[in-house]
């Protein structure tokens, strides 16, 4: 298990880890990096478990969770919710954000709360979307919620572990910043048009993105689940948040490329309206400060190495 030197422990204990939405990107990068270290990891799936699979079932929609399978676990990772962004934010998508995070949160919390041997921990994905549009405002876990959508989900989204937290398990709301893979995420989405030359900035550049590399955030789980101290809101970011157009300059360099073309915001609205308003147009500056006070060091704690890292086979090409 990784701990704060961002390293494993050389006595640290195997255990049995349970994982939401382990068939997206982020829970399918967790799920393998804690079996290569040993741990026994068992994946909660929507369909019949498949024999001799490590798979447990569930409906979030019809609220059935095979909680006997559950009973003995020692961390239960929650990372369901549909993606952000895809599509428009019209009412329907909204209401289908909300029931694929809170519904699905409070179901786990309340079957947590009804078994007799529950798991240790329930780390369970918050995002930075919390805090809402705060400009350069330095932000950490102890700060207020923003206001609009975005940042009511997240509220909710946290709340909704209550019924867990109230029965005497640990809870940490992992509050995701932008995670930075090769192989996921938002990431290589931006990666064609700078490869063509045809990146830049988007609106005026000055939104803050508060981001972490994928191999850090792998280490934070690891260090939320061992370190009995962590509890509540966690801040998954790196230290030295960027903005937009700070990080379009230093993408554009990592993949020796120009960054001259802007996206203008009448043009973000256009295409993607509210997402695109809150996701791209939009940011805060959130810092780690539970993760400094507890000591974690991160591998790729500026923005440059954590690009090169990622995207080294370009970088080097």
């Amino acid at each position: 298990m990784a701990g704060p030197e961002h390293g494993a422990s050389s006595n640290a204990k195997l255990l049995r880890i349970v994982i939401s939405g382990a068939s997206g990107f982020l829970g399918g990068s967790l799920a393998g990096h804690f079996s290569r270290a040993g741990h026994r990891v068992q994946r909660l799936v929507r369909r019949p478990p498949r024999p001799g699979e490590e798979e447990i079932g569930w409906d979030p929609a019809r609220g059935e969770v095979d909680s006997a399978s559950l009973e003995g676990a020692d961390a239960l990772v929650n990372l369901s919710g549909e993606n952000l962004a895809v599509g428009r934010w019209t009412k329907t998508r909204k209401t289908a954000l909300w029931d694929s995070r809170v519904n699905s949160t409070r179901l786990l919390a309340e079957t947590l709360a009804k078994m007799r041997k529950r798991p240790r921990v329930f780390v369970s994905a918050s995002a930075v979307g919390f805090y809402g549009n705060r400009g350069a405002e330095p932000l950490d876990e102890a700060s207020p919620p923003g206001q609009g959508f975005l940042p009511d989900l997240c509220v909710a989204w946290e709340e909704a572990t209550e019924p867990a937290r109230q029965a005497g398990v640990r809870v940490v709301n992992l509050r995701l910043g932008l995670v930075l893979s090769a192989r996921g995420g938002a990431l290589p989405r931006m990666l064609l048009p700078f490869r063509l030359g045809l990146g830049g900035r988007v609106g005026n550049g000055n939104q803050v993105w508060s981001w972490i590399g994928l191999e850090d955030l792998l280490a934070v789980v690891g260090a939320v689940i061992e370190i009995a101290a962590f509890s509540g809101p966690v801040n998954a970011v790196a230290p030295h948040p960027a903005t937009n157009a700070e990080f379009t300059r230093t993408l554009a360099r990592v993949l020796r490329r120009p960054a001259i073309f802007p996206l203008p915001a009448a043009v973000v609205r256009l295409m993607f309206g509210e997402m695109g308003e809150n996701l791209l147009l939009q940011g805060a500056h959130v810092l780690p400060k539970k993760l400094a006070e507890r000591g974690f060091q991160f591998r790729h704690g500026d923005l440059e190495s954590a690009l090169r890292s990622e995207l080294r086979p370009a970088a080097d090409s």
